[in-house]
């Protein structure tokens, strides 16, 4: 009788890691259609990660990288997966347009730059490894934290007033409140 022969130590490794990324992902599968409950998931992270900062008085440091980024998923999540800016210069150059500039053109629908399933799996990630992070001593780096959060509000007042900038001079809705709903009839 013929025995299958012994796995190797990398073969092994290789085969937990496949299985515990193939649960993850079915769990993710199965949380995709709730969207309030994963939001509320997040939010909920996000304030004991708040908590956590509050009440251990430091990871300050951790705390603004994890805004800046969580700013950057925002801003990818509210621009268009194609830069109307970008269109506007090919059609200058007489380029093809992706964006309807007659009546008669088909329409095209909001295509956002970073969806909201990534948007909300990448910020859960980051708000975890955040608080990971602050149970390390070596990431609690001694900082003056009044100047980060008037940074952070600063660089975020900025970056808004530009994208809304944007979203009204190229007439963009990322989302779907107050748009004409049509019914069936």
């Amino acid at each position: 009788m013929d025995s299958p022969p012994p796995e190797s130590g990398f073969a092994a490794i290789s085969s937990q890691t496949s299985k515990v990324a193939r649960l993850y992902q079915t769990y993710l599968d199965k949380v995709t259609p709730y969207t309030l409950y994963r939001w509320l998931g997040t939010g909920a992270a996000l304030a004991i990660f708040l908590l956590r900062i509050v009440f251990a008085q430091g990871w300050y440091i951790v705390c603004y990288s994890l805004g800046i980024y969580l700013l950057n998923l925002f801003l990818a999540f509210l621009q268009p997966k194609f830069d109307p800016s970008l269109e506007q210069e090919e059609l200058e150059e007489g380029g093809p347009s992706a964006l309807p500039t007659k009546n008669d053109e088909e329409f095209r629908p909001f295509i956002r730059r970073l969806p909201e399933f990534k948007f909300w799996h990448s910020a859960t990630r980051a708000i975890t490894i955040s608080f990971i992070c602050t149970w390390f001593d070596v990431f609690d780096i001694p900082v003056f934290w009044p100047v980060l959060v008037v940074y952070w509000f600063l660089l975020f007042t900025l970056t808004m007033r530009r994208q809304i900038q944007h979203m009204i001079k190229y007439r963009y809705v990322p989302f779907t409140i107050g748009k004409t709903r049509y019914s069936k009839s």
